[in-house]
C-alpha cells in the first residue's frame, strides 16, 4: 500500500499524521518505508530523533524533494515494502505530483479554519490530473487539529464544506487537537508510544488507520 499525506496547504499537521501512521503500521509488524517529500525535512528529523534514542522499532525513511527521485526510487525499491508512506505537500510541488500518481490513497488533512477549507480545490485539481493517469487513486480528507468537543459549530461546518468537493470522500476519524501529538512528534514517537498514554488520541489514531488500512 502506498498512502500520501498530502495538502498544498502548509500547516495542516500532515508530517505528525504521516509519521504517526508508519509507526503504528511498524508496531504491527509491517516493514514500512516513510518518504519525505517536503524540503523542510520534518519526518525525516522526527525518524532521526527516533533512531538516535534508540527507540524499536526502527523507521526506514528517505528524503525525496525532488519529484523525479522521487518516482524512480519508489518504483525502484515498491516490491521491498509493505506500506509506503510518504509526506509531501506545503505547497504544489513536483514531490507532490509525483507522489499522487504512485499512491493508492492520498490522505488529505485540513483543519476546521477558512484556509484550509478553501485550499481543498487546489489540492482537488492536482487529483484530477493525478487521475487522468493513474486509476483507482483514492482521495480522503481527514479534520486535523479538531476541536476536542463532541459538538463543535467549526467541526461540523469545516467537514460539511468537504461534500462541496467532490474529489473527496471525507473520513469520519478527526483527530483532535491534543497535546499528545505534538508532544510524541518532539521524541520521534507515535502518540500510541508516548507516554502517559492518551487514550483518545490512540483510539483517533488507531480508527483513521483502519478505514485506511
Amino acid at each position: 500500500m502506498i498512502i500520501t499525506v498530502g495538502n498544498t496547504k502548509g500547516g495542516v499537521g500532515k508530517t505528525t499524521i504521516a509519521v504517526n501512521i508508519a509507526i503504528a503500521r511498524a508496531i504491527i509488524g509491517k516493514d514500512v518505508w516513510l518518504i519525505d517529500g517536503d524540503r523542510q525535512h520534518t519526518a525525516q528529523t522526527a525518524i532521526s530523533i527516533r533512531s538516535e534514542s534508540g527507540v524499536e522499532p526502527g523507521i526506514s525513511c528517505a528524503s525525496y524533494p525532488d519529484g523525479n527521485t522521487l518516482r524512480a526510487q519508489v518504483k525502484q525499491q515498491v516490491g521491498k515494502f509493505d506500506d509506503i508512506i510518504i509526506d509531501a505537500g506545503g505547497r504544489d510541488s513536483t514531490a507532490l505530483r509525483a507522489a499522487l500518481v504512485l499512491s493508492d490513497i492520498i490522505l488529505v488533512p485540513f483543519q476546521p479554519r477558512s484556509y484550509d477549507v478553501w485550499a481543498l480545490e487546489d489540492i482537488a485539481s492536482l487529483i484530477d490530473e493525478a487521475r487522468s493517469v493513474r486509476d483507482g487513486l483514492k482521495a480522503y480528507a481527514v479534520l486535523n487539529c479538531a476541536d476536542p468537543g463532541t459538538k463543535s459549530t467549526d467541526n461540523e461546518e469545516a467537514a460539511a464544506a468537504v461534500a462541496d468537493v467532490p474529489q473527496f470522500e471525507y473520513l469520519p476519524t478527526p483527530l483532535r487537537r491534543r497535546k499528545a501529538y505534538s508532544n510524541a512528534a518532539g521524541q520521534g514517537l507515535s502518540v500510541l508510544e508516548y507516554k502517559p498514554r492518551d487514550n483518545k488520541a490512540n483510539d483517533e489514531l488507531k480508527a483513521l488507520i483502519s478505514i485506511l488500512f
